[in-house]
């Protein structure tokens, strides 16, 4: 049984990475706000994840300071996919869900800065790629659109915001070993919680799904994006080599790249081309030292 489930955890990955992926498209095409939309997508998970948890008998940590810690992690999250909306509004799909996944250096840096991990000379050399790579990208987004700027800070700082749900993800298994859906029910309770004040400053006028269409693609994305993706991700990578995890995992990126170009009609020119290429060798390589650390 487990043979068999090794055998296909590496397609149910990829499907997993591309599924994820294209929660972009409803973020770009439904006319809700991007803090209201990160609300939206965490409550519908918040209900399923509570439906699961009880389904299957899985309790809350007992203790108080796990709890805590656990919604502390969903508010970073919340974060994390509110400014990844903001990029994908900016500089669409693809560019933004590269940037977003730089957070394997944030990863990186706080175990450098807070734990004293040393940096190995592959970390440099992955670190200092992705700085070519996204300066490429970058390059010609700046010369033709005016929201880049804002689209490549939100973009790299949603990869900040969710290292630090991993680091908060970490501390709460750290004083009690947790389940996992009674874990992602707290963080999606944090991280609505922490939604609330700011889909109201920034979004007053785009809170909610208006019509049919928008209402079913909002629950798509709560139910489909955050809890059947991430599912897929969280059974299959614990059954894979790091090697091939690393490189599985950038097939989210690649797919919103796709998607970008391919249907959306994004304008992407052979440089950026070469820079997304250069990005991605490098979050391969850097994901490949700190899933080994």
């Amino acid at each position: 049984m487990a043979q068999t489930g090794r055998n296909y955890a590496a397609p149910l990955l990829v499907v997993g990475c591309v599924v994820f992926g294209l929660g972009s498209l409803i973020v770009k095409f439904v006319d809700v706000g991007s803090y209201a939309i990160a609300f939206w997508r965490l409550a519908i998970a918040a209900v399923i994840f509570w439906l699961l948890a009880r389904f299957f008998g899985q309790k809350l940590p007992k203790n108080r300071k796990a709890v805590t810690t656990a919604l502390i992690s969903g508010v970073f999250l919340a974060f994390d996919l509110a400014l990844w909306h903001e990029s994908i509004h900016s500089v669409g799909p693809g560019i933004s869900t590269l940037l977003n996944s730089l957070q394997i250096f944030f990863l990186s840096a706080i175990g450098y800065f807070c734990y004293r991990e040393r940096l190995s000379p592959l970390q440099i050399l992955s670190l200092v790629l992705a700085v070519c790579g996204v300066a490429l990208i970058a390059s010609p987004e700046f010369g033709h659109n005016s929201a880049a700027a804002w689209g490549f800070i939100s973009g790299i700082t949603s990869g900040a915001m969710l290292a630090m749900s991993m680091v908060y993800i970490r501390k709460t298994h750290q004083i009690e070993q947790t389940a996992l859906f009674p874990l992602m029910m707290l963080l999606s309770i944090g991280g609505m919680a922490s939604l609330i004040v700011p889909a109201f400053v920034f979004d007053g006028g785009s809170l909610y799904p208006t019509s049919l269409r928008d209402i079913g693609l909002v629950l798509i994305y709560g139910a489909i994006m955050q809890c059947f993706a991430w599912g897929l991700i969280a059974y299959a990578v614990p059954l894979l080599s790091l090697s091939l995890t690393g490189l599985l995992l950038l097939s989210e990126p690649v797919a919103a790249l796709a998607i970008d170009y391919f249907w959306l009609d994004k304008p992407i020119n052979t440089l950026q081309w070469g820079g997304a290429v250069l990005t991605l060798l490098a979050i391969y390589l850097g994901s490949l030292k700190s899933k080994s650390a």
